[in-house]
């Protein structure tokens, strides 16, 4: 091969590598940022080939991804100084990559410490913020509720989007958990107490309020008995006078028969009469008058 062969093979192997020193590629899953000698020139890369200075320009990409992060065991103190365990996890994104260069210098582990410090002192002070009972008495979310949104505005400042933090779990420990469950079951012994002693108050006045309308109802019912019964009586009485009046005679043999069918015939019974006594006038004679 002659030299200049060889020179113009140099040649284009040399523009080959500067071609391919001048395109970069982003895909759908990341981000870019070009700098210039630790300047950042550009962060407006959508997905697809881009160009560059060869030997000029460096470009670094992250991933733009929700990335999730989980935390166990951590330990946090309620405003009585009591200690609560607490599981979650945090997830986030990159959003302004020019951002996120300059305060992580595109570290992702450094992203992440940074996160979990701010999301960790937000957990802390809410529930620092509250008593034992009202944690464990509430929702997980009233944990995050307010921290979250302090939090999302501090990490957004690093050009990170807090897209999630959720508790998972709230334990005590051992000794306090027990001390709790027996608090716990000390209220609910009461509470049930009390509820079955207003169910018994409430029974007894019930069942008395019922007597009292049984005695009501039977006594007006006594009462109009015998306001009926009196009334019968008295028509009774004066159907027996009229009769009387108008029939002496079959009166007197009706009476002396409801005196016999009242005094004769009763098993035990023993009457000592003469026969000539006035109880056996009809007997004798019926048809003879007094």
């Amino acid at each position: 091969m002659s030299k200049n062969a060889s020179t113009v093979l140099l040649l284009v192997g040399a523009i080959l590598v500067a071609l391919l020193s001048a395109v970069f590629t982003v895909q759908q899953t990341e981000v870019a940022v070009r700098t210039q000698f630790g300047e950042i020139k550009d962060s407006n890369y959508g997905p697809g080939l881009h160009f560059k200075v060869p030997f000029v320009d460096r470009i670094v990409k992250f991933e733009k991804r929700v990335i999730t992060r989980a935390y166990q065991g951590e330990t946090f103190l309620t405003n009585e100084n009591r200690g609560l365990i607490v599981d979650y996890y945090i997830k986030w994104q990159v959003e302004d990559a020019s951002k996120y260069l300059r305060a992580t210098s595109g570290i992702e582990e450094n992203a992440t410490e940074r996160i979990a410090d701010i999301v960790k002192d937000g957990i802390k002070n809410a529930v620092a913020q509250r008593t034992l009972s009202q944690i464990v008495s509430a929702e997980r979310a009233a944990v995050t509720g307010d921290m979250f949104e302090r939090a999302r505005l501090t990490v957004s400042e690093l050009g990170i989007s807090l897209v999630d933090v959720r508790v998972q779990r709230i334990d005590l420990p051992e000794d306090v958990a027990a001390r709790v469950f027996e608090s716990m079951k000390q209220s609910f012994d009461r509470l049930a107490r009390q509820l079955r002693g207003e169910g018994e108050k409430e029974s007894l006045r019930i069942k008395a309020e019922a007597d009292r309308r049984r005695s009501e109802i039977l006594a007006i019912a006594q009462r109009d008995s015998l306001e009926i019964r009196g009334k019968a009586d008295a028509v009774a009485s004066e159907t027996y006078a009229k009769a009387y009046e108008k029939y002496p005679e079959f009166y007197g043999f009706y009476r002396s028969l409801q005196a016999y069918r009242n005094s004769l015939g009763k098993e035990g019974d023993v009457m000592v009469i003469t026969p000539d006594s006035e109880f056996f006038r009809y007997l004798k004679n019926p048809g003879r008058s007094r």
